[in-house]
């Protein structure tokens, strides 16, 4: 491109010194052409207004005194004559070539000066030699400005379509710079905006896939749990009746999960808020989670007020609640208990274990994204919980770090904003 850009500079160059060139050398001959008759002419005329001053003073008329007032006219062929005499001449003659001829007549003389053409070729060559220099100039200086502005344009553009390469091959890292020239620092622009939709895409859609995996995992591990039960208590036909159900219940809840999931995916409308029975929702997940925290010895109990309702999406408070039991089985300790109540705006629903709690300098971060109190842990399950609840209308909120209490914040009547839940989005 760098070569494209220095030849047509450079042919657009030499044809504007050409088409400037060759009408000024015209001139320039014709000048020069003109001024050499002139030169002439003005010497036969010196010599015959000096014999003739002469002859007007009493002097004689000398035509040697006469041709050195015109110091030119050694190199000429002069031819005088007075009064009808025969002429007087001096010089060399005039080539066999193109020749000047000059009259000039007075009173009594009449002088003719011929020259040959070399007192026009002189200057000509000497006006054609300066046209040609500044030809020649103007070409390096055209050469050397187009390499400049060929350099100047195209390393931008060989790092725009770079960076367009980079864009395309799924690296989103934006350009960030500028050229000074508008319409590449347009297209710098474009390529910086489109870089950073990306970028936000791509988060996106990472952000989903960790959150949508977090979501599943949990009706998964239950359903999981379930089916061990089943196949523990074979024989046990009353047992084995029981853990169906829920295991039913479980892919119930999983089905429901993939749902708004899928939901969301494709911004469908869905389900809208309705009036949940709190009791209904925690007895479900005491029964999903009970397995869970029996293994390892530990237990969950329920206390609180009865018959209240929370104006949610349907599922919304499934999740919350199977999130905090999930919190409290990974990271807690001993009994963890349910506690219901009631507020003038909210219904509550804390979750509480007797464990270690959440270190002092995790209380500050506890519900952003990456963030655990356990190595290895995935730091969403928290994020989550407060995105959905504040797409309801609540908030989940850290009540006391130790032991830990996390209490659920929902709305008794429906929200005003009545959006719907995002089963997997970012912190609110």
């Amino acid at each position: 491109m760098r070569r494209r850009l220095l030849f047509s500079t450079l042919a657009v160059a030499v044809t504007a010194v050409v088409l400037f060139g060759l009408p000024l050398a015209f001139v320039l001959i014709r000048l020069q052409t003109n001024a050499a008759h002139q030169l002439v002419q003005r010497d036969a005329t010196t010599v015959a207004r000096t014999l003739q001053n002469r002859l007007r003073s009493g002097l004689p008329p000398d035509p040697i005194d006469a041709a050195d007032a015109a110091h030119s006219l050694p190199d000429r062929f002069v031819s005088i004559s007075r009064d009808g005499a025969p002429p007087v001449t001096f010089g060399g003659p005039p080539g066999t070539g193109d020749v000047i001829t000059a009259l000039a007549v007075t009173k009594n003389f009449r002088v003719t000066v011929v020259a040959d053409d070399s007192v026009a070729t002189e200057g000509v060559t000497e006006a054609l030699v300066v046209t040609g220099s500044l030809a020649v100039l103007a070409v390096a200086v055209a050469v050397a400005l187009a390499m400049f502005q060929a350099r100047r344009l195209s390393r931008p553009l060989q790092e725009l379509a770079e960076a367009a390469g980079r864009l395309g091959s799924g690296e989103a890292g934006p350009l960030g710079r500028r050229y000074g020239i508008p319409e590449l620092d347009q297209v710098a622009e474009g390529l910086d905006g489109s870089a950073e939709r990306i970028s936000e895409l791509l988060a996106a859609e990472r952000e989903f896939a960790a959150d949508a995996s977090h979501q599943l995992r949990t009706p998964l591990t239950a359903l999981s749990m379930r089916l061990e039960e089943i196949l523990a208590a074979a024989d046990q036909p009353e047992v084995v009746h029981e853990e169906g159900t829920a295991a039913l219940l479980q892919a119930e809840r999983l089905t429901d999960v993939v749902s708004q999931l899928l939901g969301r995916t494709h911004r469908s409308a869905g389900r809208r808020p309705a009036q949940v029975s709190v009791d209904d929702v925690v007895a479900q997940q005491v029964v999903e989670w009970d397995p869970a925290f029996r293994r390892r010895n530990r237990k969950l109990e329920v206390s609180g007020e009865k018959n209240l309702t929370v104006h949610v999406t349907p599922g919304t408070l499934s999740q919350l609640i199977a999130t905090l039991l999930d919190n409290a089985l990974v990271h807690g300790a001993g009994t963890v208990g349910i506690r219901t109540s009631l507020t003038p705006k909210s219904v509550v629903i804390e979750v509480r274990d007797s464990g270690r709690g959440v270190r002092a300098d995790l209380v500050p971060r506890i519900f952003e994204r990456n963030v655990s109190g356990k190595p290895g842990g995935t730091g969403l399950g928290l994020a989550l919980a407060r995105s959905i609840a504040g797409a309801e209308g609540g908030q989940v909120v850290l009540v006391r770090p130790r032991p830990a209490v996390f209490a659920i914040f929902l709305p008794r009547t429906l929200p005003v904003s009545g959006e719907e839940t995002p089963v997997v989005s970012g912190p609110a």
